[in-house]
């Protein structure tokens, strides 16, 4: 498995950042490829604690997703917050340059490219839907690979925005052995109304099948609440004495031969081997902190005041707030900054061109 270091940005001055990269023996085997090697002053003295790790992915077609996740974070916290970007090598220019040129010129963020060679023998590919087949998805599982001189990290899909300050995430107390925090789908009452409304979706018989014998041996029950994997804190010391990134991989590679996964409700290739392993095994965020369900159709159940109370709210679905039927896409917009290259545009039911102003 090899990944590459793409971009050091703004985090290390250049001797620091030598000396951490001579002695890296990752045996992913990062290589640095390029990097801005300081920080301005000012901003050293007004964000020197503790670093807050927070790792995102980023395709070319959802770019601009990533960037209103970024901004929203960013100006909503006076934490030393570091963005860990996980991309493809075809994005990098053009991210790189969407960052550079717009308000975010001055957060701190690393490129990492993730190679999809990783998933070879991993991955059943469906002739009918190999398009649907992302790479990306998958980079969470190899959160250490991505930080790994870190405590804790937080993973955060593309598609949300944060309405309140990420440090309070970030401290979401683990329990003794737990080496991640999710929130549960049937965790509030505002949750579970919307997840009914999306379909069955949360419990683990919506992502496994439980006519395959290996699935009916590991005993966990079908009506177990599953959970979300769009957002969680990781402890990433418990995550790498448990392996969890080899068990993973594990119930990838038993899905190929087996066919282990739900064909008939949620449909996520993602989720089912992070609810195996992390069957019980978890530590609980709060609601608040993944309001979801707002990329289908429960979305619009949501009131105004209870989407303006969520500290982070989640587009997961097919609509995403880019598109034109997302619910409460005025929110999410709030925080995209346009794209100075004129690539990636908005699509509005007026067919706005969105240009920077």
């Amino acid at each position: 498995m090899t990944f590459r270091k793409v971009l050091h940005h703004n985090l290390l001055g250049l001797s620091d950042f030598l000396k951490r990269e001579l002695s890296d023996t990752s045996p992913l085997g990062l290589q640095p490829i390029d990097f801005i090697p300081e920080t301005p002053q000012r901003l050293t003295d007004e964000k020197n604690d503790k670093e807050i790790p927070v790792v995102l992915t980023a395709s070319d077609d959802r770019l601009g997703g990533v960037i209103a996740a970024m901004n929203s974070i960013y100006h909503n916290t006076k934490s030393n917050v570091v963005f860990y970007i996980i991309t493809l090598n075809d994005t990098v220019d053009h991210l790189r340059s969407w960052v550079s040129n717009t308000a975010l010129k001055n957060v701190k963020f690393q490129l990492l490219e993730f190679d999809p060679h990783v998933l070879e023998g991993k991955v059943r590919v469906d002739s009918e839907l190999a398009d649907s087949i992302k790479p990306l998805t998958f980079a969470r599982f190899y959160l250490p690979s991505w930080v790994p001189d870190a405590e804790k990290a937080i993973y955060i899909d593309d598609d949300v925005i944060v309405q309140d300050d990420i440090l309070e995430l970030y401290n979401t107390p683990l329990k003794p052995g737990h080496a991640a925090a999710f929130s549960d789908d049937c965790d509030s009452t505002p949750n579970k109304f919307a997840v009914r409304g999306a379909g069955n979706q949360y419990n683990y018989i919506g992502y496994l099948d439980y006519k395959k014998e290996t699935i009916r041996k590991l005993s966990m029950k079908a009506s177990t609440c599953s959970f979300n994997p769009g957002v969680f804190v990781a402890n990433l010391t418990e995550w790498k004495l448990q392996n969890i990134t080899k068990q993973l991989e594990k119930w990838m590679m038993l899905n190929v031969v087996e066919e282990l996964y739900s064909r008939t409700l949620a449909g996520s290739i993602t989720a089912p081997p992070l609810l195996i392993v992390f069957y019980k095994q978890h530590s609980n965020i709060d609601p608040m902190w993944n309001v979801r369900h707002l990329g289908s159709s429960a979305g619009k159940r949501y009131s105004p005041q209870f989407v303006k109370a969520a500290k982070l709210l989640h587009w997961n679905g097919h609509f995403k707030p880019w598109g034109r039927t997302a619910s409460y896409a005025d929110v999410w917009e709030k925080w995209y900054i346009p794209d100075p290259t004129g690539k990636f545009n908005l699509i509005r039911r007026h067919s706005e061109i969105y240009q920077e102003k």
